[in-house]
């Protein structure tokens, strides 16, 4: 009930702005698309103004065919198309005709048609009428073909800009499995998820988003796999974003996810083509934008947080192992600091005697409370970590080092901060470097349980404990729980959820996730010993 009227509450203040804004500075003008004329120097003049005489415009005039020929234009920006492809592919043909009988361009009697059909040996070649569509093919690296008393143009596909080359992703680190990364090029990470599926029904659906930057977005599903309603509601949600700019996935997100003032997100990302054609496989989609090396998943669950794209590359016994080490370390990142501050400022009885004659001696002379000294390390473990990311790399990590254990060695030294609440900090730090997926969310619900234990003690701590429990149970991403298998309890989905079990025990996709198919594996008997196999060769 809180959501809903919150989400109300939101929806009437952003509805009143809008209409503010729109008093002030009025609506958007609607977009109206403008034909083509059959004059060239008249549509190349409409060009031109509508790109301010851009420096970086080029415009090509000659005649088609030797002697006097039908004039046309070849139309690009400097930068964006490749030259080499135009000159080989469309001038040269072009202006000697040689694919043409009878010669038919020299007395300006052939048609775009003609030289679509039998002079452009370029792969893709598309027919446009309006100024709009002809404009924003130039924007994107390919050319406009303009001829004299034409109201049609080709588009030339001839897209040549640097662009960086496919590379191991920093962010995602393995040992073992797939290197290859995403780049900033859509049409690149659409090929490397090919590479990836190799099947016809694997769909890739595109649209354009950005009044301003007209950015390419599209996004992949495998046809029967993925549930209808799912494609459905991000198609739609797409759709419904009216923005002047998208640079990055990360500003799409916030316009299509499930609940904007949850410190949880409701959808995942990734920079390696083997994850996302992983969760497509299980019957998500994946969400690519032109520009962003990172793909968007949907729908994202909470345990996701928890995997790695190299648990499936090793065998299940350390993966799951490793995975229990995982939930541990996460809980210690966010109540280790909790529960310091609980236990010496409230339930002292709960240590053994030494033990709290050692700690006690440790905070003699210290004048700041617990809660407050933990504040102060965390703040300063933050800043730390913030810096060693924004600086270069070989600096980041000498400040990283060095900072910490200078200001934490001074700190004790001087008698600001005890030795104990170093040790938690320093271990609540390396916690969070398991889970680097929910570092931020980790980041915010240890302040959350630090000033709850501050207050109530351990009280504090269990009722934020059940408030974020009730949270997670409450919320959705694209219609699906968010925190499944958990809530609501799915005993198929549990084996992949604390452990991960042995890949011939996940014979089906996640519950409700691929309604229609989901079976992954067919019937599989592991071989009894090393020298016969499930059919007993």
């Amino acid at each position: 009930m809180f959501r809903e009227n919150l989400k109300k509450i939101t929806y009437w203040m952003v509805k009143r702005q809008l209409v503010a804004n729109d008093e002030v500075i009025g609506e958007r003008p609607p977009v109206q698309e403008e034909n083509l004329s059959g004059n060239l120097k008249e549509n190349i003049a409409r060009i031109r103004e509508e790109m301010g005489n851009s420096a970086d415009l080029v415009v090509r005039e000659f005649s088609c065919g030797s002697g006097r020929g039908m004039p046309v234009a070849l139309v690009y920006v400097d930068g964006m198309a490749n030259a080499k492809i135009l000159n080989e592919s469309a001038i040269k043909p072009l202006m000697f005709g040689t694919g043409l009988k009878n010669d038919a361009c020299r007395h300006g009697k052939c048609t775009l048609a003609d030289l679509k059909e039998k002079l452009l040996s370029i792969a893709e070649v598309n027919t446009l009428q309006t100024l709009d569509s002809l404009l924003q093919g130039i924007l994107s690296g390919d050319t406009a073909l303009l001829a004299d008393e034409s109201r049609e143009a080709l588009m030339l596909t001839s897209k040549g800009f640097e662009k960086r080359s496919v590379t191991e992703p920093l962010s995602e680190a393995v040992i073992r499995g797939p290197r290859e990364g995403f780049t900033e090029s859509i049409r690149t990470n659409t090929s490397l998820l090919r590479r990836k599926i190799k099947n016809p029904a694997l769909t890739i659906e595109s649209m354009t988003i950005g009044e301003k930057t007209r950015t390419a977005v599209c996004f992949a599903y495998i046809r029967g796999v993925a549930n209808e309603e799912l494609i459905s509601s991000i198609r739609d949600r797409l759709k419904a974003v009216r923005t002047d700019a998208v640079l990055d996935s990360g500003c799409l997100e916030e316009y299509i996810e499930d609940a904007p003032f949850s410190i949880f997100p409701t959808l995942g990302y990734t920079e390696k083509p083997d994850v996302a054609a992983a969760k497509i496989l299980e019957g998500r989609a994946a969400i690519l934008v032109d520009g962003s090396p990172f793909a968007l998943t949907a729908p994202l669950l909470f345990i996701e947080g928890f995997q790695s794209a190299e648990d499936y590359y090793f065998r299940s016994y350390y993966m799951s192992l490793v995975r229990v080490l995982r939930y541990i370390s996460y809980i210690i990142t966010i109540f280790a600091p909790a529960l310091y501050v609980a236990i010496t400022t409230f339930h002292q009885e709960l240590l053994p005697t030494d033990l709290l004659f050692t700690m006690a001696a440790a905070r003699e002379g210290i004048p700041f409370p617990a809660v407050e000294e933990a504040l102060i390390m965390l703040i300063t473990f933050e800043i730390l970590r913030e810096a060693g990311v924004r600086l270069p790399r070989p600096v980041g990590q000498a400040l990283s080092i060095v900072g910490a254990l200078v200001i934490g060695d001074a700190a004790v030294s001087a008698g600001l901060i005890g030795a104990p609440m170093v040790i938690v900090i320093a271990i609540t730090a390396v916690s969070v470097f398991l889970t680097p997926n929910l570092a931020n969310t980790a980041a915010i619900l240890r302040l959350i349980f630090l000033f709850l234990a501050g207050f109530m003690g351990g009280y504090g701590i269990t009722i934020g404990f059940i408030g974020v429990l009730i949270h997670l149970g409450s919320l959705k991403s694209f219609g699906f729980p968010y925190f499944a298998p958990f809530a609501p309890y799915r005993s198929a989905d549990m084996k992949d959820a604390v452990i991960r079990s042995p890949l011939w025990m996940l014979a089906t996709r996640p519950e409700k996730m691929a309604r229609r198919d989901r079976k992954r594996l067919d019937f599989f008997v592991p071989p009894a010993d090393g020298t016969k196999n499930e059919q007993g060769e």
